[in-house]
């Protein structure tokens, strides 16, 4: 008798923005969802603000398709391949949509500020293998994240060095919120050691989370 397959399943890896997630993704070899494409677009009215100002606040769950994202993960673990949009974060939109095929890999990355937030769904549906969040030094994740977002043109400089300012102040709280949700606090090197756990079938499965 022919072996059974072996189910697709998911890492989510989270942290903060700019602490190295789609770098040490594409590290791995494995392939990788970019949930930062399913951000809702600029003219939602559903779009949240930063309080006290007229920003939208783009750091926040409020701002993203948790639902289409999940149903992408889904479809992926269950066929291989689903269609995701091409988002432009410099004009807030949807551009594009392309199909993503992992072509039955067993094991694939879903990275993005948001991944924590779906652990839960995730482990639920029986498609988690693990779920992270890249820690480190406030100062260094605020230059690298400014240094990029500066290069890419995401937003303008003002509305860049606001954000910037107020996630580094809120980075450590950003990680225990995501810790909270499920994903567990690592630098990149522990990182790629449980990537390197789940791409050979050791999975760990997060701990269930306390009722609060």
């Amino acid at each position: 008798m022919s072996p059974h397959p072996i189910p697709t399943r998911v890492v989510l890896l989270a942290g903060p923005s700019g602490s190295g997630k789609s770098s040490l993704a594409a590290r791995t070899g494995l392939p990788v969802l970019r949930l930062d494409d399913f951000y809702k677009e600029g003219h939602d009215p559903t779009l949240p603000l930063v309080p006290g100002s007229a920003d939208v606040d783009w750091d926040s769950p409020l701002s993203w398709d948790a639902d289409a994202a999940v149903a992408a993960i889904v479809e992926l673990c269950a066929t291989g391949r689903t269609t995701v949009p091409v988002y432009d974060i410099a004009t807030s939109t949807r551009v594009d949509r392309e199909t993503l095929d992992i072509e039955r890999t067993p094991l694939f990355v879903a990275e993005g500020i948001f991944a924590a937030d779906i652990v839960a769904r995730c482990q639920d549906l029986g498609v988690l293998a693990d779920a992270l969040c890249l820690r480190g030094r406030p100062s260094t994740t605020f230059r690298r994240r400014l240094l990029r977002d500066l290069r890419e043109g995401r937003k303008s400089v003002p509305f860049l060095l606001r954000r910037g300012w107020r996630l580094m102040r809120a980075e450590r709280s950003i990680v225990t919120r995501q810790s909270a949700l499920g994903a567990h606090p690592c630098d990149k090197a522990e990182a790629l050691g449980r990537l390197a756990a789940a791409a050979a079938g050791r999975h760990r499965m997060p701990m269930a989370r306390e009722a609060v």
